[in-house]
């Protein structure tokens, strides 16, 4: 008697589809597949240290702080030199942005010396969190330098509007390590499946609701906000069953996974301007610009309660933006509230 087998659901993996879709990149030329594979190969190194860290001498300080002030973490340091690492050996990215160094990291090598391609990466977003046990994650934007630059690469590659991005996405190491990306033809998201060391397509076409019912924002420096920012959040706070008020405040103090959350459920992050930072505190080329253009192919919005967060025009490497980020509709309202304030 013959056997007719039935195929099972096919598994897809991040390798596979970054093949499949490579015609959606307008040079298709496979350089963007292998620099996306080198970004998901670090992040399953670093995703294998955080799944230990509790069991590893790699919690805690550093000792060092980085560009901006804040305290290095071991992990952050580890994070930042894997990336570095892999971006390095693939031989498409010449420069390096990240958040951990002040300056632009150069990749000086003989496979990397006509690469066409710049990356700027938070390597371990929301490291406060890392003593704690709480989600934390990577970001990162991928840009193509300009087809008449060729040698040594400056600042004036990275000085591109968030609108050139070939490529954004994010990791989220949680309950389950997920990478989400985008090169501007839609939004999917990947699983790490650990049982065979593979990301696998698990979220494909991700879209946010237009509208949500979660707000994410630090309400300890209220008294900080201005004046339209709070008027948004009495607005979120009031009852009106009409548009499912009040919303539930949700703040988990770490940018990808407070995104990642609302991204699936639909909701608003905010971090705008405050007394004490007048440009807010994230950074627009590492981490706004990229969570802008994942949102937008998602069908949200973002931006930095007047400007649209892709058509800023960066003027330094470590620039600072307020961030309204989320469901198209939760976006526009706050920004009704703000211009109302600034007439």
């Amino acid at each position: 008697m013959t056997q007719t087998l039935t195929p099972g659901k096919r598994f897809i993996t991040l390798g596979q589809f970054i093949i499949e879709r490579q015609s959606d990149f307008p040079f298709a030329k496979g350089e963007l597949s292998r620099l996306l594979r080198d970004i998901g190969i670090a992040a399953k190194v670093v995703n294998r240290e955080v799944n230990k860290a509790g069991l590893a001498d790699i919690l805690g300080e550093y000792g060092e702080t980085n560009v901006q002030g804040e305290d290095q973490k071991k992990l952050d340091v580890y994070a930042n030199e894997q990336f570095i690492l892999a971006l390095g050996a693939g031989g498409e990215c010449i420069a390096i942005a990240s958040e951990e160094n002040e300056d632009l990291i150069e990749i000086d090598s003989k496979v990397s010396k006509d690469a066409r391609y710049v990356v700027c990466i938070d390597p371990l977003d929301g490291s406060s969190n890392i003593d704690v046990n709480v989600s934390i994650g990577t970001i990162f934007s991928i840009y193509r330098r300009s087809d008449d630059k060729h040698g040594p690469t400056d600042v004036s590659d990275f000085m591109q509007k968030g609108t050139e991005q070939i490529a954004a996405g994010y990791v989220i190491y949680g309950s389950s390590t997920m990478l989400v990306y985008t090169t501007g033809n839609g939004v999917n998201g990947f699983t790490l499946d650990p049982s065979i060391g593979e990301f696998c397509l698990s979220h494909p076409d991700m879209k946010i609701p237009k509208d949500g019912a979660i707000y994410s924002i630090n309400e300890g420096n209220y008294r900080h906000f201005p004046e339209g920012v709070k008027d948004y959040i009495k607005y979120c706070q009031q009852e009106d069953a009409s548009t499912k008020r009040p919303y539930s405040t949700r703040y988990i103090g770490s940018l990808v996974a407070d995104f990642h959350r609302n991204m699936i459920k639909g909701g608003i992050y905010i971090y705008p301007s405050t007394g004490k930072a007048k440009n807010g505190k994230l950074r627009l080329l590492y981490e706004c610009n990229p969570l802008a253009f994942i949102i937008e192919q998602a069908g949200g919005k973002a931006s930095d309660g007047f400007n649209r967060i892709v058509e800023i025009q960066p003027e330094s490497l470590h620039q600072r933006v307020p961030l309204f980020i989320g469901s198209a509709n939760m976006v526009a309202k706050a920004e009704e509230m703000l211009a109302l304030r600034n007439k």
